[in-house]
């Protein structure tokens, strides 16, 4: 079976990259597959062609338009083409970056009425829009990979697709990789954390998206409690400064990029993603099968797994006095003694990469039977 798999460019701190490339390494194993990756760049492949697509671009909605364009001339070279990018004419849409739609409803609830206004008129989020539309309602479209179900309803909802073409298939995570013994090989000796102190962790991109202002406030509450930030942001000194005027940068650690994300995960006892919007973001799998447990968004779709008090905590993005809250609950059951480091890893050893690569495959070959 000749498979496709599209996504325009590899970033190594992305998660829908890193979701590809696991689905990419596992994939390429199956000898009833021959698997091509679609791309404007990517990392050095293994196991797999690489079918480079990079038409020049003067913007990024050209950039979504034209390496679009270009990708859908080759899919009839095809049996299935599985899309990470919103392209009319897939087979099948994997819907990692969640809806579009829903993104900007979320957005709109931290921008100021000038700046809701003005981004209305974007030709960018116009584009984006009606390219979502006219892939959801394009014949040729015949199943939506969805990593939450929270996705899933989502699309189910706006777009009016049935439950014969929304397939929710978490991400997988290498649990022997991603696993608690990563405490062993940790940071506070280095960052000049204490070894007792309590430690959360913020990992991701887009600090302003995934709510590290929110972290935060929420950590100044609290000053026993160490915060770790690790991700790329263009304003991270506006939350450098922001940290100042709490009081707290001392007990802030701004970490940026990382290379070995094992040792944050190693160094926390806990991840904290007050995101407004986030699919289900795979720093949620692999900090839970780590032993951390969780606080998180009702519009993450990590919240799925949650068990309130037992491995984490959901909140609204903006609900500061909630994650005030939940921190205070947390030290609260690590003083009375609770496994959460057990109850979080329980909860994700069952969503293997081999157990993602199997429902992806019996999805590829249910779709070629019918």
């Amino acid at each position: 079976m000749k498979l496709a798999i599209v996504r325009q460019t590899y970033n190594p701190n992305g998660g829908a990259e890193r979701f590809v490339s696991r689905a990419l390494n596992v994939l390429a194993q199956d000898r009833e597959l021959d698997v091509t990756l679609i791309a404007r760049q990517w990392e050095n492949a293994a196991g797999w062609h690489t079918l480079t697509v990079n038409p020049p671009f003067r913007n990024r909605q050209a950039r979504e338009a034209g390496f679009a364009q270009e990708a859908a001339r080759h899919f009839s070279a095809f049996d299935l083409v599985q899309s990470h990018e919103r392209i009319p004419g897939a087979s099948v849409f994997r819907a990692g970056d969640g809806v579009h739609a829903t993104w900007l409803e979320q957005y709109n609830r931290i921008l100021s009425p000038l700046k809701r206004w003005a981004q209305s008129f974007s030709a960018y989020h116009r584009y984006i829009l009606q390219a979502e539309r006219d892939m959801f309602t394009h014949p040729a479209l015949r199943n939506v990979i969805c990593n939450s179900a929270m996705v899933r309803d989502d699309i189910a909802r706006r777009f009016g697709l049935g439950p014969e073409k929304l397939t929710v298939i978490y991400n997988g995570v290498d649990t022997s990789v991603f696993h608690p013994s990563v405490r062993e090989n940790n940071l506070r000796d280095t960052l000049g954390i204490p070894q007792n102190a309590p430690v959360l962790a913020y990992v991701g991109s887009g600090f302003t998206r995934k709510g590290v202002s929110v972290a935060l406030n929420a950590v100044a509450a609290h000053p026993d409690v160490w915060l770790l930030i690790a991700g790329r942001d263009k304003q991270a000194r506006k939350f450098i400064a922001q940290a100042e005027r709490l009081g707290i940068a001392g007990r802030v650690k701004f970490l940026g990029p990382v290379d070995n994300i094992l040792q944050v995960y190693g160094t926390a006892d806990a991840l904290i993603l007050p995101t407004l919007y986030d699919p289900f973001p795979n720093v949620c799998v692999e900090a839970l099968a780590c032993g951390l447990p969780l606080m998180t968004s009702h519009q993450c779709g990590a919240a799925e797994w949650i068990k309130e008090g037992e491995n984490g905590w959901v909140r609204d993005a903006l609900d500061v006095a909630g994650y005030q809250q939940a921190i205070s609950q947390w030290l609260a059951g690590r003083v009375a003694g609770q496994d959460y480091a057990a109850n979080a890893r329980r909860t994700a050893e069952p969503y293997t990469l081999e157990r993602m690569a199997s429902e992806l495959q019996s999805l590829y070959r249910n779709l070629l039977g019918s």
